[in-house]
């Protein structure tokens, strides 16, 4: 698919503020006053600049708010009122300690959860997409939440914790790699389903259905080489867990710290914009693109 700059500042920075939130509301770290708001306005910054960024990629920016009323059958309905529930609990909790250096557990604990729930949403709102193998596998929820735990835990400064999750997500996401590359394979999805002709024998493109561009082309068949693939994987996951897992291990420095969070951040940019340019739609087949 196209890797919309938009969607991928959306799903990497959200993921990154609601994990820092989640380990807030958990108390770590166990900060008050000011020290407090700026942990919080960090959060907030990257889970609301991340939602706000996602609505650059909608023709109707403006219709955005309809998302809340379809919460019964839509992943992106969910993803808005979880979002909403962890920004109000995630806020009272904050004021606490900020204004009153008072932590009330049970709204840091219940801000927690909705901040994972949040992320969980996020992700099923690419995992239920069968016209793409690629994401729609069970691995992928776990993807963003690894992704999402192990950046919140590194902006909290929970080096012994980060440490482990960073090892966990960089292990969650090279079988993602693994498994997501025999997707399109194992979906049984080719040119004879495609199209539906099948049952009248061995299907193949004549001529392209025509010899411009359009929408599908440009939003759903982005194609990018297995060799330039290979080695953007391998710079995502150095950025994303070699490089801060060297740098937490060294002897603390706040330098250190700065650059383990930049060289993440990085990172995750990468494979997520990896993530959207590797996902093979269906509708290639029509094109002969997959």
């Amino acid at each position: 698919m196209h890797p919309a700059p938009s969607v991928i500042f959306f799903t990497t920075f959200s993921g990154l503020g609601f994990g820092l939130l989640f380990f807030l509301g958990l108390g770590y770290p166990a900060v008050t006053g000011w020290m407090a708001f700026a942990f919080f306005a960090i959060a907030y910054a990257m889970a609301v600049g991340g939602l706000l960024a996602s609505t650059f990629h909608l023709g109707r920016p403006e219709r955005a708010v309809k998302a809340f009323t379809q919460w019964r059958s839509s992943w992106l309905s969910r993803e808005a009122w979880c979002a909403v529930g962890a920004l109000v609990l995630m806020g009272l909790y904050a004021a606490g300690l900020v204004f009153f250096q008072t932590r009330i557990a049970i709204l840091g604990i219940l801000g927690a959860v909705m901040s994972l729930a949040t992320v969980f949403t996020t992700s099923m709102i690419y995992t239920q997409l069968k016209t793409i193998p690629r994401w729609n596998m069970n691995i992928t929820p776990v993807k963003f939440l690894s992704l999402s735990l192990a950046g919140g835990a590194l902006f909290a400064g929970q080096v012994s914790i980060a440490l482990v999750l960073l090892v966990i997500a960089g292990l969650v996401q090279v079988f993602t790699w693994v498994e997501g590359d025999k997707a399109l394979a194992a979906s049984g999805t080719d040119m004879a389903t495609a199209t539906g002709l099948g049952s009248i024998g061995k299907v193949r493109a004549f001529e392209p259905p025509h010899t411009g561009t359009n929408y599908l082309l440009r939003e759903f068949v982005h194609e990018i080489g297995r060799k330039h693939s290979q080695k953007l994987r391998a710079i995502s996951l150095i950025l994303m867990v070699a490089v801060p897992f060297v740098l937490l291990i060294l002897p603390f420095s706040h330098f250190f710290a700065l650059l383990a969070v930049i060289s993440h951040v990085a990172g995750v940019l990468t494979a997520r914009w990896l993530f959207f340019a590797e996902a093979e739609h269906v509708v290639g087949l029509y094109y002969g693109k997959r």
